[in-house]
C-alpha cells in the first residue's frame, strides 16, 4: 500500500484528450509511468492504439501492457441528449457500449495490484429533461464501482464523477455552456479538466479508499 505515485506503473484508457489526458499528465508529473490506451494515443506518453469498443483489442492491449499498479478508466464518447419521444435503442445500447459494457471488459483484462478508478458523472444526480440514458449510464457505473469493490477485494475500486468541465467532449463550440452552467453554481464556473485530474491521483494514493464516488462538481449538486 503506497501513498506515492512515483514508480507506479498506470494504464489510463481513453486518455487522448480532456480528463483522461489531464490525468495521465498529472500521474506522470507525480512520477507515474503511464501507459495510454486510446484510438489516438498522444506523443508523449507509452502508447498502446486500440479501439476500446472491442473486447478483443483492449485484451491485447493488456497482454502487452503486462502487469499494473492502477487502471483509470475515462473512455467515452460525446453523449447526445435524447427524449423519451427520441429514444432510439441503437443509439442508447452503443452509448453504453463504451461507458459500461467496456469497463468490464478492461477490468477482466487487466492485471491490477493496487487500485481501479472508472469514471461516472452528475448526470445521475441532476438529471435534466433528455438525459435519462446518460443519467442511466452514470447510475450503473456507480453501482458497478462498488460491486467490483467488493467482489475484487482486496484490490481498490473507485470512481470520480465530475460535473461540467471544460473539455472536447462538449464540442468546441461549447462556450455558451459553460457560461450558462458556470453563473448556476457556486464557484461560478465550470470545472478545468486539471482540477478533475486531482481527483484521480487521490483515489489511486488514498490508501483506505474503496467502493468510493469521488464527486468533483463545483456545488452542482447542492446548487
Amino acid at each position: 500500500m503506497r501513498s506515492t505515485l512515483d514508480g507506479q506503473r498506470i494504464a489510463v484508457l481513453g486518455g487522448s484528450s480532456g480528463i483522461g489526458l489531464a490525468t495521465a499528465k498529472a500521474a506522470q508529473q507525480a512520477g507515474a509511468k503511464v501507459t495510454i490506451v486510446s484510438r489516438k494515443p498522444p506523443a508523449g506518453f507509452a502508447a498502446h492504439a486500440a479501439d476500446l469498443a472491442d473486447p478483443a483489442a483492449i485484451a491485447e492491449a493488456f497482454d502487452t501492457i503486462g502487469e499494473i499498479d492502477h487502471l483509470v478508466y475515462t473512455a467515452g464518447e460525446p453523449l447526445e441528449l435524447m427524449t423519451l419521444n427520441d429514444f432510439d435503442r441503437d443509439r442508447a445500447r452503443s452509448f453504453f457500449g463504451l461507458r459500461y459494457f467496456s469497463v468490464l471488459d478492461a477490468v477482466k483484462a487487466a492485471r491490477v495490484t493496487t487500485s481501479i478508478t472508472l469514471t461516472t458523472g452528475i448526470a445521475k444526480d441532476r438529471p435534466g429533461p433528455g438525459w435519462a440514458v446518460a443519467a442511466s449510464i452514470c447510475g450503473a457505473v456507480e453501482a458497478l464501482t462498488k460491486a467490483l469493490a467488493i467482489e475484487l477485494a482486496p484490490l481498490r475500486v473507485n470512481a470520480v464523477s465530475p460535473g461540467v468541465v471544460r473539455s472536447p467532449l462538449w464540442g468546441p463550440d461549447a462556450e455558451q455552456l459553460y457560461t450558462d452552467v458556470g453563473r448556476t453554481l457556486p464557484l461560478r464556473r465550470v470545472g478545468e479538466v486539471e482540477e478533475i485530474a486531482h481527483a484521480y491521483l487521490y483515489l489511486m494514493t488514498q490508501p483506505w479508499a474503496t467502493g468510493t464516488i469521488l464527486t468533483v462538481d463545483g456545488g452542482t449538486t447542492i446548487a
